[in-house]
């Protein structure tokens, strides 16, 4: 797998932690929201949760979906034809990859097995970069079998899953960071991407919130599928997981509990 090492290893970890640098203090210097609890403690819980899935994610997931892609090679596309794979495989494949990260999000919401996972994410009650990590490892393991598979449909090659991994992470610590941007900017970014103000709606604790804004990358996704919601200002928006009003910050342990409890 020397192309994980070349392409991401050495190429996407520094360009992913140049972007996490710059959103960790631009969005101090200008911040969405007010936050509600200490920095400090967040960082320390939100990287130990995430501990697990980075090292699933690197160890596990990247190599899986590289290795279905190395296969893709040995074959046609599933969607198109031979003369026009090399013009149109790239983007329909970063296309395909990116709507399996929209469902998977959406089912992630609506299957209640797949919430047991998910909601440790969603119980982050400040929305910032930190929590962009925030996820559980049990919901890293499901990944792997349903973008697995959209790799596969698509035809992906070994560096288009890379390269649609290293901006797929990138856009996850921008639209989860809280960082004000000039109206006008984030609208004329919103008609292509996810941003900060958009993502913040789905993490408010009000459920029919909650329920919309899940791309990862393009925003059409929710535009197409009928979930995109903007209707919401910030300032009206109380950050947390439905149904959990209680504001509890919870441990560790509790967090990487949850599923199973």
């Amino acid at each position: 797998m020397g192309i994980i090492k070349k392409v991401f290893d050495l190429k996407g970890v520094p360009i992913l932690a140049v972007v996490c640098i710059i959103l960790f203090i631009a969005e101090r210097k200008k911040p969405l929201r007010k936050q509600r609890l200490k920095l400090k403690n967040r960082l320390i819980t939100n990287t130990a949760v995430a501990a697990p899935s980075f090292l699933l994610a690197r160890l596990i997931f990247i190599p899986t979906m590289v290795a279905i892609a190395r296969h893709n090679q040995h074959r046609h596309s599933r969607i198109f034809t031979r003369g026009q794979k090399d013009n149109l495989q790239p983007l329909i494949a970063f296309l395909l990859m990116d709507l399996a990260s929209y469902i998977w999000h959406n089912l992630n919401h609506k299957i209640p097995l797949l919430w047991r996972f998910h909601v440790v994410h969603h119980t982050d009650l400040d929305l910032d970069l930190s929590t962009a990590i925030r996820f559980h490892f049990g919901e890293m393991v499901g990944s792997i079998f349903f973008r697995g598979f959209f790799v596969w449909l698509s035809g992906a090659t070994p560096l288009n899953v890379l390269i649609y991994e290293i901006i797929f992470e990138a856009e996850t610590q921008f639209h989860h960071s809280n960082l004000k941007l000039n109206n006008t900017l984030e609208k004329a970014l919103n008609l292509i991407i996810v941003t900060p103000r958009m993502h913040g709606i789905h993490h408010s604790n009000q459920p029919l919130q909650t329920d919309s804004n899940y791309a990862v990358i393009f925003s059409f996704w929710d535009k197409i599928f009928h979930t995109h919601n903007l209707n919401r200002t910030q300032e009206s928006i109380t950050i947390g997981a439905p149904f959990i009003y209680n504001s509890t910050d919870f441990s560790i342990r509790e967090l990487l509990k949850m599923p199973f409890v």
